[in-house]
């Protein structure tokens, strides 16, 4: 019964923008400091205080809509959300309502099978954030706390088209965004600390029907998991109401992730509910359109880009290129390394030793131990068979060490791969003569023992024996030729 119905999504997604102050004041926009140590009258709202824009916060919204191919407009409006809740000092937010900064976008998403979507991007808007409520127990009451720190940090908005179909398309979406931000160096997209996270609708409608269901809104969603989780409990909360005849209702919901269920906050507002009217205290917000042209003309290289020159470029398979280009370090580190080795192998490596490397060690890509070029002349002695690939496993965490330059390794401890087919064909021989029970069972029809020698051999060499040499020489014996 539940393919009959199809699922609507539709994302709002929280953005702090990384500027050194915040939205309206000079106070320092950094996380993590002493409760209430960056507040001041303007961003505690005090009478009298006024605010005046970030010029930086409007450069980072710049370059954040232009590559999400929106609409910029040169005016654009402050309004007053009005609403009261204990960490929101001043019994408002600026934001922006009706004339928001850029409207029209779009966002593309690969999905699972490989094939690309566009995302609508309704609006994109500036506002500042409320501050932060903790909760807790004490000996004989509950209490709660408010640390005002993020109290008018800049937020760039982003509410999405109710395009997306699926739990699975809403975490992509989202997944691709975070990307696209952190590639920016607009934000550095921390779902844990809260500089991205998201709101998300969501109904369901029988399949072919274009009109919109009720939908519910779940709030303050901060990792890719959680989304699909509540958006699957939603779905199907949704889907089971409306087959028993019941109806859903308007309302704002919180998600408890122990449980995997989502329950009530609150009936949801709508715009009438918060009162938006223009902000006194500030202009209208003039963009010139040299400032968006600039913006345009200063994006980088975005991610679905790096994804397809990779593929194109270096002949990567789609899913290795969208590994590589995950995160903009690792295309960075992997694209210095491909243009000075095999670009397949230095793919392998950068997906499997090196980042099992980092991981081990904590470290970003940017601070490697292995550099590029190290890496790169690892994949070359292995290339021209002056090692093995397993040589070259124990050679890595030795580079990382600081021990030296792969190379320089390699012959400090004697570690050359043997290829010398004298050298090999004689221990070869011997190691027949000493097993001459597998030797005939071999030669009997039992061909699973051509590991059995290939083994032998690796041992008799330390691992040194050039493993295609040894295969060749190998075969020829044991066939008797």
């Amino acid at each position: 019964m539940s393919g009959y119905w199809e699922t609507v999504i539709g994302l709002e997604v929280h953005v702090q923008l990384r500027t050194r102050t915040k939205a309206f004041c000079r106070c320092a926009n950094v996380y993590g400091d002493e409760p209430n140590a960056h507040i001041c009258p303007c961003c505690l709202g005090l009478p009298g205080a006024l605010p005046v824009p970030n010029q930086g916060m409007i450069d980072q919204a710049l370059r954040l809509a232009a590559a999400l191919d929106a609409t910029i407009h040169e005016m654009s409006i402050w309004s007053r959300k009005n609403y009261f809740y204990p960490d929101l000092p001043k019994g408002y937010q600026i934001s922006q309502f009706d004339k928001p900064l850029s409207s029209s976008g779009r966002l593309p998403i690969r999905l699972a099978d490989g094939s690309m979507k566009t995302i609508g991007i309704t609006r994109m808007h500036l506002e500042e954030d409320a501050g932060k409520s903790q909760h807790g127990e004490g000996l004989d009451a509950a209490y709660s706390v408010l640390d005002f720190n993020r109290c008018g940090v800049p937020l760039a908005e982003i509410v999405s088209e109710p395009d997306l179909r699926s739990p699975e398309e809403a975490a992509l979406y989202l997944k691709t965004l975070r990307q696209l931000v952190v590639r920016l160096g607009v934000c550095d997209g921390n779902l844990e600390e809260g500089s991205f996270r998201c709101d998300a609708n969501v109904s369901v409608r029988p399949s072919g029907d274009r009109r919109l269901r009720t939908r519910t809104e779940i709030k303050n969603l901060n990792s890719f998991r959680y989304v699909k989780q509540a958006l699957e409990y939603e779905v199907e909360r949704h889907i089971a109401v409306y087959e028993q005849g019941g109806q859903i209702f308007q309302e704002t919901l919180l998600f408890d992730s122990t449980r995997g269920q989502t329950f009530p906050m609150r009936s949801k507002e709508e715009a009438h509910d918060y009162r938006y009217f223009p902000e006194p205290d500030l202009p209208p917000l003039l963009v010139a359109p040299a400032l968006i042209e600039r913006a345009r003309a200063e994006l980088p290289e975005l991610p679905w880009a790096t994804h397809d020159r990779f593929v194109a470029q270096y002949g990567l398979s789609p899913y290795d290129a969208a590994v590589l280009t995950d995160d903009a370090a690792v295309a960075e580190f992997y694209e210095e390394a491909a243009g000075l080795a095999d670009p397949k192998l230095v793919a392998n490596w950068v997906m499997g030793d090196l980042t099992a490397l980092w991981k081990e060690r904590g470290v970003a890509p940017a601070h490697s131990p292995v550099s590029p070029a190290a890496l790169a002349e690892l994949i070359r002695l292995i290339a021209d068979g002056t090692i093995s690939g397993k040589i070259a496993k124990d050679v890595l965490p030795a580079v990382a060490a600081g021990e030296g330059a792969p190379r320089e390794i390699v012959e400090k401890r004697g570690l050359l791969q043997i290829s010398d087919e004298g050298a090999l064909r004689a221990i070869i021989e011997e190691i027949l003569k000493a097993n001459p029970k597998q030797l005939e069972q071999y030669r009997s029809g039992k061909t699973n023992l051509f590991g059995f020698f290939v083994g032998q051999a690796m041992k008799q060499t330390k691992g040194k024996a050039n493993p295609q040499v040894v295969n060749e020489l190998l075969k020829k014996a044991l066939d008797g030729k």
